[in-house]
C-alpha cells in the first residue's frame, strides 16, 4: 500500500504542474481516477465489499450495526504552514525566499496532519515545491509542544516528497540519472520513519527504478547488421 500511495501523490504532483500551464487537464484527470481505478483492482479490491445473498433486517440486528458505528472523528486544527515555515529559524534563508505565491495568493505548499509523535495534538507535515514544475525542496514535520510547533524533522535535498502512512513518516526522494527529464526521473529512494526516543529513526530504505517505456520512451532497436 505504500507504494499506490507514492504513486498518488506523483500523480498528484504532475497533475498540479499541468494545471497551472495546460488547457489538457480535465483529460488527465480522468486518467488519474483510470489509474486509481486500476490500483484498487491489483489490491485485490471490487469497489464494494463482497457478501452473501441479503438477510432480513430485525431489530437486533440494526441495534448492533448501530452500536458498531464509529463517533465522528474531530477535524485537524489547521495551521498556516508559509507563516510556520518562514518564522523557523532551522529553514533555510534559500527556500524561505523562494516561497512566494504561484498564482494569486497560492503558496506551492502541501500539508498534511496526523499523528506521528504520539502528541495529543496531529503533527504537521509541510512539503515545499517549485512553481513551475512541482519539485519538492523541502519537507518538514512539526509538532505541538505546550502549544507551540516545534521542529523535529526536516530534509532540504531536492526532489523530496513526505508523506504520513498509517502512523510512520515516508520520505520519498526521486533519483535523476543523466538525461532524465524533471517529469520522467529514473527511480526513487523511499525511506521509513518511525517516532522513537524523541526522534524519528530511519526504519527500512526501498529503491525503485521506473521503466521509461511507460513514459513514452523506449530504447533504440537493436542493430541487427
Amino acid at each position: 500500500m505504500r507504494g499506490l500511495g507514492i504513486r498518488a501523490a506523483r500523480i498528484r504532483r504532475a497533475l498540479r504542474v499541468l494545471r497551472a500551464g495546460s488547457s489538457a487537464i480535465a483529460g488527465l484527470a480522468a486518467v488519474g481516477v483510470f489509474l486509481g481505478a486500476l490500483a484498487a483492482c491489483s489490491a485485490g479490491g471490487t469497489g464494494a465489499r463482497d457478501e452473501g445473498p441479503a438477510r432480513a433486517d430485525s431489530a437486533g440486528s440494526a441495534e448492533a450495526a448501530a452500536s458498531a458505528s464509529p463517533s465522528p472523528s474531530k477535524s485537524p486544527k489547521s495551521v498556516n504552514a508559509v507563516r510556520l515555515v518562514k518564522a523557523d529559524p532551522k529553514v533555510s534563508t534559500d527556500i524561505k525566499r523562494d516561497l512566494k505565491p504561484c498564482v494569486a495568493n497560492e503558496y506551492p505548499v502541501d500539508v498534511s496532519y496526523g499523528n506521528l509523535t504520539g502528541g495529543a495534538s496531529n503533527d504537521v507535515v509541510v512539503n515545499v515545491m517549485t512553481c513551475g514544475d512541482a519539485v519538492g525542496i523541502g519537507t518538514y514535520v512539526y509538532r505541538d509542544e505546550g502549544g507551540k510547533y516545534q521542529n523535529v524533522f526536516q530534509t532540504e535535498e531536492p526532489p523530496v516528497y513526505a508523506e504520513i502512512d498509517r502512523g510512520d513518516l515516508v520520505v520519498t526522494k526521486q533519483v535523476y540519472e543523466k538525461g532524465d527529464s524533471v517529469a520522467s526521473p529514473s527511480g526513487e529512494e523511499i525511506l521509513t520513519y518511525r517516532w522513537s526516543g524523541g526522534r524519528f529513526a530511519q526504519q527500512s530504505r526501498t529503491h525503485n527504478d521506473y521503466s521509461h517505456a511507460v513514459d513514452g520512451v523506449s530504447p533504440a532497436p537493436a542493430d541487427d547488421g
